[in-house]
């Protein structure tokens, strides 16, 4: 199966799938065997073949009819996960959190996800990634609009990534 394109060509590998009862349903007691638990829901099981000669083994509670190509992608799609996560800690300091309460958790997490979510951004816009079909480019100059408050002008500026201009008031 192949489920992407990747930086070296198509990614491929061999799998097999099968559906299965694991067995993670209600514990019953059986003589003295002590708390056996019962079949549960069907799940796939999912063998992966890989082209080093490495086996890796899954489990996945997709629907039944689902084909073994979107299986494969959707075991694929964790690595991309995983080097977001990873980035988000190296490069924005997701786990610098030292604080002790829930909410200043969560505002963190949300600030370093808005920043990795920005940068992204400026990286697809700098690979020429984004829109397949892009809408003709604007003019080389941007016409900037006067702004009828002197500190309304920080929104003006033409390059988001440039310093912010100083403050008239000061």
């Amino acid at each position: 199966v192949s489920w992407r394109r990747g930086t070296k060509g198509r990614l491929s590998a061999r799998f097999a799938a099968v559906r299965v009862r694991v067995a993670d349903g209600p514990p019953q007691r059986i003589r003295d065997m002590g708390a056996q638990h019962l079949p549960g829901e069907e799940v796939w099981v999912i063998g992966e073949h890989r082209s080093t000669g490495e086996r890796k083994y899954y489990l996945s509670n997709l629907p039944a009819d689902t084909p073994l190509k979107q299986i494969a992608g959707a075991i694929k799609a964790r690595w991309v996960c995983e080097q977001a996560h990873q980035q988000l800690k190296e490069e924005l300091g997701l786990d610098h959190f030292e604080g002790r309460s829930w909410t200043g958790l969560h505002r963190h997490a949300l600030m370093t996800m808005i920043a990795y979510a920005f940068l992204q951004s400026r990286r697809l816009k700098q690979a020429g990634g984004g829109k397949k079909n892009p809408r003709p480019t604007a003019p080389t100059e941007p016409t900037r609009r006067q702004a009828s408050h002197p500190l309304r002008a920080r929104a003006a500026a033409p390059n988001p990534l440039s310093p912010l201009p100083q403050n008239p008031l000061r």
